[in-house]
């Protein structure tokens, strides 16, 4: 059995991306040019979050390789204080199992950019130029504000004067052309760049090092998987700066998915000019609609079975002993007002993996407090008179419970399973930024390229799914509650 969990282990590659428009790319190139060669079982982890994120992916096993570039290695993963080349970088590395290798060719530099027109008017064309313009409302990705060789060392650098607010990447182009912010951080092979009429601001000290596009892997998939392996090494300086444009472009302005992209990379074939735009029946039904939908079911039925499993018997428990209530309700409660994505990095960091468990794990923390509530107040409310009655008619407490309390109480324990179900579907959508799919894989997407309508593909059925779970439990109602205690309620 030991022997055949390695086998197959040593035929798995699994590929992972950031969560930003070319890392989807280079992430669909890395998983098709693998696959190609038929050698292992690929899979593609997409828009996994950022950096951290998919470092720690790489480091615990959870992927095998993914698109990244030297200077983040170097600053932020590494903690190095200035550039280093990939023989220092690998040296660093090794003790993680990791290696960073096959360039790709072109480099993508983190940059600071505003409108020409703007830029012209106050004369600025360097960094150093926006110290004298306290004035100008400054819009940075949420990455970019807290990485090492982020704004917090810029603005260091350069003595600048700003108050930055954190805005998607995905969402600044737009900001920027609507005016509500002047300044925003770029990577420079950014398709919008030319599209929205923006002037890059010259690194005139020289702040950024390389960012040079490699292959970050685990140290062992070169002789794990010789044949896939070379395949990917000859991706090695494959793809020119102007291609990674063109590439982002056919995205970002010309409506192509990035399997679309990066097939055509793959297979040679030119990318297609500007496609007319596809409607939302057409995204919501799209090729990865069976898997999505499965992913995000999963996602909130074993997690809601797990609720109920522990929920139900704390609320029994805080129902009969008020010591009990006294410690397992504010429990639960604190739960509940923990930020999802805090609760997320933590999980990833308790667990020391991405994807499916800790998403569940949050899930079922998440749904305990409906459930737990809902089950101690309706255990509390069950008359007196009813135990006593069964008591004296010999009713073990075992019995006494299966028999009275839970049925009496069952249909407002009913409604703390159906809110935490409702809850469970909106936050699912979360588990997207960790690598678990589901409809929140779509959203995360469509921010990422500001597509209203992939964002909508997303939401609408997780909304439909919703609805679907509060009319299920409508109908499972009239099952599981006896008639009586319906009609009851239903005459006050």
């Amino acid at each position: 059995m030991a022997a055949w969990a390695l086998s197959a282990c040593a035929t798995e590659l699994a590929v992972g991306s950031k969560r930003f428009t070319e890392s989807y790319i280079l992430g669909e190139i890395v998983a098709r040019t693998a696959r190609a060669t038929g050698e292992a079982q690929v899979t593609f982890k997409p828009g996994l979050g950022n950096t951290a994120v998919v470092y720690a992916a790489l480091k615990n096993g959870a992927i095998d390789v993914y698109a990244e570039y030297s200077g983040t290695i170097a600053f932020e993963l590494l903690g190095r204080k200035s550039a280093a080349t990939l023989d220092d970088i690998n040296r660093a590395l090794a003790a993680d199992g990791l290696v960073a290798s096959v360039p790709l060719g072109f480099s993508n530099t983190y940059a600071l950019a505003m409108s020409e027109s703007l830029a012209r008017q106050r004369g600025i064309a360097t960094v150093s130029d926006l110290a004298k313009h306290a004035d100008l409302a400054v819009g940075l990705s949420q990455e970019f504000l807290n990485r090492k060789d982020g704004w917090p060392a810029l603005q260091k650098a350069y003595a600048l004067p700003f108050a930055a607010r954190g805005l998607d990447h995905g969402l600044a182009y737009e900001a920027l052309a609507a005016g509500r912010i002047q300044l925003m951080d770029v990577y420079t092979t950014d398709a919008k760049i030319k599209r929205y009429g923006l002037r890059v601001l010259a690194d005139d000290r020289n702040f950024f090092p390389p960012y040079a596009a490699v292959l970050l892997h685990r140290a062992d998939l070169p002789q794990r998987l010789p044949k896939t392996w070379a395949a990917l090494a000859a991706l090695e300086g494959k793809i020119a700066p102007a291609d990674m444009i063109a590439m982002n472009a056919a995205v970002e302005l010309d409506g192509k998915s990035f399997a679309q992209v990066a097939e055509a990379f793959v297979t040679q074939a030119p990318v297609a000019g500007a496609q007319a735009p596809r409607g939302l029946l057409v995204r919501f039904f799209g090729d990865d609609f069976l898997r999505v939908s499965g992913q995000h079911l999963v996602l909130v039925f074993v997690s809601l079975a797990a609720s109920c499993a522990v929920g139900i018997p704390l609320g029994i428990w805080a129902g009969r002993s008020t010591a009990a209530h006294r410690v397992i309700l504010p429990a639960v409660g604190v739960l509940q007002t923990i930020p999802s994505l805090a609760l997320l990095a933590f999980l990833i960091a308790l667990l020391d993996r991405i994807g499916t468990l800790p998403a569940l794990v949050a899930l079922f923390l998440y749904g305990l407090l409906p459930i737990v509530r809902n089950t101690a107040t309706a255990m509390a409310e069950v008359a007196r008179g009813l135990k006593q009655a069964a008591a004296a008619l010999g009713l073990r407490p075992r019995e006494t419970l299966r028999l009275i309390e839970l049925p009496v109480a069952s249909r407002t324990i009913l409604a703390g399973v159906r809110t935490s179900a409702v809850i469970n579907v909106g936050t699912a959508t979360i588990a997207a930024f960790i690598g678990a799919g589901g409809y929140g894989e779509r959203i995360v997407a469509g921010l990422a390229v500001n597509d209203n309508v992939l964002l909508l593909a997303g939401a609408v059925p997780a909304a439909l799914l919703a609805l679907l779970i509060e009319g299920g439990f409508s109908l499972a109602e009239r099952w599981l509650v006896p008639r009586g205690l319906r009609q009851a309620a239903a005459s006050r």
